[in-house]
């Protein structure tokens, strides 16, 4: 009997420890990372849909600092349509915020503040993430009290479709819940390093959360700090997926069994695409097999402006090569 009571409290010592261990790694990321959490608050003008008059309504979420000279992220959809901005800082201080650039294609936006000295968090590698890890969701929805959410990385490699159609690649799905207000904020790992920007839930999923990469959101934040936007190819088509027949497939000797059709082909853009035809199938792009929509999407890269790329098509049933020239996408 003394045994079993001994084997007991051991058991529940040893519980102890690991629940204070956890507690201790989650309040100390808190503590070195808060400071580095902000409140947004956004003006916009939106029109009615009853009344059709154009009204201004207020707006929130989060964001983190990454410089300590005032570079901020959060999402595109916290200040899309924005008139003003103003960032709340830990310390109490609300300063107006600039807007250096926005890509809806990935829901990431950078702001500057023209402070110094401020406490600034660094992106880790997401590359390296594992499956159960532990994740830490911190926002700052009401402008001085942070709020915190803890749990683990459930999934990786997830997509997100974005608010322009695309998709968006390599989203962390977490089971750190989102609070209102949260969107923009960081998520992080162990060492309070940001592995992700918190930017949707899907409220029938039961607290399934994601987050845009710390590998995406550094190199989306990076080219709009530094040109104001990030590049895109364009080729002026409209396009819907089609299901090839077994037919085409053979004889072709394709490896997807769907294309993308062509409806619609826009004249006169600063993109070559006059060899193309209206009832081709795309079925290849610069050597790339293309089954989706989204697959030309990923190809239709900064890289490819101005070059002069081979597309592989199907026109009649019978395999064609033809040349364009993406423009920029505006």
């Amino acid at each position: 009997m003394e045994t079993i009571q001994s084997t007991v409290q051991l058991v529940q010592h040893t519980d102890h420890e690991l629940l204070d261990a956890y507690s201790k790694t989650i309040t100390g990321v808190v503590g070195s990372v808060a400071e580095a959490v902000v409140h947004i608050e956004v003006s916009k003008n939106v029109i009615d849909r009853r009344t059709r008059q154009e009204r201004m309504t207020q707006g929130s979420g989060s964001g983190f600092i990454i410089s300590s000279d005032g570079f901020i992220v959060t999402n595109h959809h916290v200040i899309e349509n924005a008139g003003s901005i103003k960032v709340s800082l830990a310390d109490g201080r609300k300063v107006n915020a600039e807007l250096k650039g926005s890509d809806r294609s990935t829901d990431i936006a950078v702001l500057k503040i023209y402070e110094n000295g401020l406490r600034s968090l660094s992106f880790a590698n997401s590359d390296q993430l594992q499956v159960g890890q532990i994740a830490i969701a911190i926002g700052n929805p009401l402008g001085l009290q942070h709020t915190v959410t803890a749990g683990v990385v459930s999934a990786l490699g997830r997509t997100l479709r974005a608010s322009d159609g695309r998709l968006i690649d390599d989203v962390i799905q977490t089971d750190a819940s989102l609070n209102p207000g949260n969107s923009g904020g960081p998520l992080t790992n162990s060492l309070g390093q940001v592995i992700g920007v918190n930017t949707a839930m899907i409220p029938t999923a039961h607290g399934i959360c994601f987050a845009v990469s710390s590998n995406v959101a550094a190199y989306v934040s990076g080219k709009l700090i530094m040109q104001g936007r990030v590049k895109r190819g364009y080729l002026g088509l409209a396009g819907q997926l089609v299901n090839l027949t077994e037919r085409m497939i053979a004889a072709n000797r394709l490896q997807k069994h769907t294309g993308v059709y062509i409806s619609e082909i826009e004249a006169d853009i600063p993109a070559y695409n006059s060899e193309l035809r209206t009832g081709d199938i795309i079925v290849g792009f610069n050597d790339q097999p293309i089954a989706t929509i989204d697959d030309l999407h990923k190809q239709l890269n900064e890289k490819t402006i101005g070059q002069r790329i081979k597309v592989q098509v199907l026109r009649g049933g019978h395999a064609a090569t033809v040349t364009v020239i993406p423009g920029e996408m505006r």
